[in-house]
């Protein structure tokens, strides 16, 4: 059987790599200490632990880092069906939604479990050169398996031309 992981995982997925990435290109994402659990064709899963760096006065996490978790749960799964793409393909967020159903504490993982959606709707981005709008759900639950946060992204890609 063929190894089905992209070149794009296997940089995710090695720890030192992607913390070396955050560092570089998402410094707040790596000062928050985001890390990336699990990343394939179907799922992209991330988790952020409650400390003093991810706090709100009201001794749960801030909201702004629950967000940077799981719109990295769902942005992964962007990147990894466009990375060195032919065409290319530019994504962009374009919106945002949050329900928050529990106080978060302790280690919040961040679950989209959209990667075959993605891998559609990227295909049909390239096929028309057109912008294409869709959204993605990302479930944070915590260690006992609560939900304590939805995330809905509304993400925007489009392909671009190779016309210089």
């Amino acid at each position: 059987m063929a190894d089905s992981t992209t070149k794009y995982q296997k940089l995710v997925n090695n720890g030192f790599l992607f913390r070396f990435y955050l560092l570089k290109s998402l410094p707040l994402a790596f000062l928050a200490g985001i890390r990336v659990q699990r990343l394939d064709q179907e799922q992209g899963v991330t988790t952020v632990k409650y400390k003093w760096m991810t706090q709100n006065p009201f001794r749960s996490m801030y909201f702004a880092c629950m967000a940077m978790a799981a719109e990295m749960s769902t942005g992964l799964l962007v990147m990894n069906e466009i990375f060195e793409s032919k065409p290319s393909v530019s994504m962009l967020v374009i919106g945002n939604q949050a329900t928050f159903h529990k106080k978060a504490v302790g280690e919040i993982t961040f679950t989209c479990a959209d990667g075959k959606l993605v891998s559609q709707i990227i295909t049909k981005a390239k096929q028309s050169q057109e912008a294409t709008v869709f959204d993605l759900r990302s479930v944070g639950r915590n260690e006992s398996g609560e939900k304590v946060a939805e995330f809905l992204f509304s993400w925007s890609v489009k392909a671009k031309s190779n016309k210089i």
